[in-house]
């Protein structure tokens, strides 16, 4: 424990010794939105394109566009692209859109913002990560606070984070249908494979979380749940540490649902004694009851803010770590050389690796042990003495 505290303050060090350089390329950002102008054209943003592409940047805004790019949403998959040609390497993502009826279409269309998309007599404009509606010329419109004020359609496309999901979902059926196979042939058979190393992580959600917090007699209900939670989070987190660039859970969007499962499940399977504690707390004075109850009413929605927000916070500040340090072999590179530069950025960005190893272990079971908390504490009966 002395040695996991050690680390984290470590990697709390780290990330307080970078946030300056993130915030001065935010504020950079922020600049050059207000000095854009009201109305933007195609012909006008390829051109501003255009001179973008001969505009020496400073290594500190490629590192932070890097940053930004990974920890972003996308509608295309791209595992790298070579800045002098302005050439991605990946593969682009269906986009479904609902607008005036069903439009399914691939997000090469939009040529990674260069082009407009016409469907059907409508317009759509790729902007800033967001498919807007647009006029012919794709003028886009800003208002007040300089933020687009053009429709969106409602968007069900796949987008990369959406395609992650589905890669995990896939990986997990997979194994744990070799583990179903186990146990069908009999209680004593003994798993083979990959299915040896998933059982005593099943095993260790069942004895560790679900029987002490809900109890012996009503944690088999929820299980499916909390096995569910508890490798989906755990794969994400390893999958976003590979070559693939995934930062599923931290998205704040993913983080949401999975703590709205866990609210929705905590208060539908609630028992009346739960109710009695939350609007009228037994065992203290009319007075108190009647301070404590708005006080418990907010407790239900923290607890499930509490989930998203840890999750959430810890992946993205995680990721903007380790690829900071990645771009140490680029910032540094002048001072110490190619070679010394690669070699600073290797052992730093391997020490940071192994650790969010740890974390994304940690998360997974901070996030299935308080959601069995909170389970527990909503159908297990209190003794009031």
């Amino acid at each position: 424990m002395v040695t996991l505290k050690k680390s984290l303050h470590l990697l709390a060090a780290v990330l307080f010794a970078v946030m300056p350089a993130f915030s001065q390329a935010d504020q950079h950002v922020e600049t050059s939105q207000h000095n854009t102008a009201e109305t933007i054209h195609v012909d006008e943003t390829h051109e501003a394109h255009h001179d973008e592409i001969h505009v020496q940047k400073t290594p500190k805004q490629e590192v932070n566009e890097y940053v930004q790019h990974h920890l972003q949403d996308d509608y295309y998959y791209t595992f790298f692209s070579d800045k002098e040609t302005g050439k991605h390497y990946g593969f682009s993502l269906p986009v479904i859109l609902i607008d005036n009826g069903l439009k399914v279409f691939m997000s090469s269309e939009f040529d990674h913002g260069h082009k407009l998309v016409e469907k059907d007599g409508q317009t759509y404009k790729l902007y800033h990560g967001k498919i807007y509606k647009t006029d012919a010329a794709g003028t886009i419109e800003y208002n007040e606070k300089h933020y687009p004020k053009n429709p969106k359609p409602l968007d069900f496309s796949i987008t990369k984070n959406v395609a992650g999901l589905l890669l995990a979902t896939f990986l997990l059926f997979v194994m744990f249908t070799s583990l179903a196979r186990t146990y069908k042939k009999g209680v004593n058979a003994l798993p083979k494979g990959f299915a040896r190393a998933l059982e005593p992580l099943v095993i260790y959600v069942r004895d560790e979380m679900a029987k002490p917090n809900i109890g012996d007699k009503k944690y088999k209900k929820f299980m499916p749940f909390l096995l569910s939670v508890f490798f989906l989070i755990f794969l994400l987190n390893l999958l976003g540490l590979t070559p693939l660039g995934l930062n599923v859970t931290g998205n704040i969007s993913v983080t949401v649902c999975l703590a709205l499962f866990t609210f929705f499940i905590t208060q539908f399977s609630a028992n009346k004694d739960y109710w009695k504690h939350i609007f009228w707390m037994p065992g203290v004075p009319v007075p108190m009851k009647i301070v404590l109850a708005p006080i418990e009413v907010l407790g239900m929605f923290t607890k499930p803010f509490s989930l998203l927000i840890r999750l959430f916070a810890n992946i993205t500040a995680g990721h903007s770590v380790v690829m900071g340090l990645v771009a140490v072999a680029f910032l540094m590179k002048e001072v110490l050389g190619t070679g010394g530069a690669v070699g600073v950025s290797f052992l730093l960005t391997l020490f940071l690796t192994v650790l969010e190893i740890l974390v994304a272990f940690l998360q997974a079971f901070i996030f299935t042990m308080l959601s069995s908390l909170f389970i527990g504490s909503a159908v297990q009966e209190h003794d009031h003495h």
